[in-house]
């Protein structure tokens, strides 16, 4: 069993009782004790970096189209947090730099590329993390592989994460076979054991499955030895660390 407590990240900010991807939801995280919060991004049709899970705006807001359809103008204009509750009605899409403002500067922050937008993406974020010098804070993962390795090639300063939901024979072997430095593997927290989690660690990888929730689940993960949690309720997993995760 481990000596040193996983780091508690917060999924979409404290996503399961918040709305996700919203201001509201990763200051809630922050308040229940989050020590890093991981987030989604896409482009806007005028190349701002806009936080949403989706490629679409219907699930989330009182609003429907593509967000690359889309100006930031016209996405900040929508309600993000009415569906939720009332509790965060006028709740909006926030931009990448609006949850960097928003968050204390001690988290780590896990920004996930679900699309590269043909390099776009890339060239964005990269920009950003360079204008704000933020590689030291700042984790990028996706599935798309190859899009974090464009990243990387870009950015050697970057911090790439590969992303995963499919049972991989030895992953950290994989992530050595990678031709760039690989900080850390993000798998399905069901599709990993014991064994796979200190491979990792062994090779020198940060191991940060997702997304753990209920109780056994997380107390088989503290006992695995992994470097950090990505879970809807931070709250849950900081009260379940206080008591030494039995």
């Amino acid at each position: 069993m481990q000596t040193e407590k996983p780091i508690i990240i917060a999924h979409r900010g404290a996503k399961g009782m918040a709305p996700e991807n919203t201001l509201g939801a990763f200051r809630l995280g922050v308040e229940q004790g989050c020590e890093a919060i991981e987030l989604d991004v896409h482009l806007s049709a005028d190349g701002e970096i806009i936080v949403c899970h989706d490629e679409t705006l219907d699930r989330t807001t009182n609003g429907k189209g593509m967000i690359c359809e889309k100006t930031l103008a016209e996405i900040k204009s929508l309600d993000a947090g009415s569906w939720h509750s009332e509790a965060y009605r006028g709740e909006t899409v926030p931009t990448l730099g609006e949850v960097f403002d928003a968050v204390p500067g001690s988290l780590m922050i896990n920004v996930e590329v679900k699309q590269s937008y043909d390099g776009n993406m890339d060239r964005k974020l990269v920009q950003f993390l360079r204008e704000r010098d933020l590689f030291d804070r700042v984790v990028v993962s996706s599935f798309d592989h190859q899009c974090l390795h464009r990243i990387k090639v870009l950015e050697p300063k970057t911090k790439i994460g590969l992303l995963y939901q499919l049972r991989l024979y030895n992953p950290a072997a994989y992530a050595k076979t990678f031709g760039v430095d690989v900080y850390s593997l993000h798998p399905y927290h069901r599709l990993i054991d014991r064994e796979e989690v200190e491979q990792a660690i062994r090779a020198g990888l940060h191991m940060y499955p997702y997304t753990a929730n209920e109780e056994q689940d997380l107390k088989a993960l503290i006992d695995w030895g992994v470097s950090g949690i990505i879970t809807d309720y931070p709250g849950r997993l900081k009260d379940l660390l206080a008591l030494g995760g039995v």
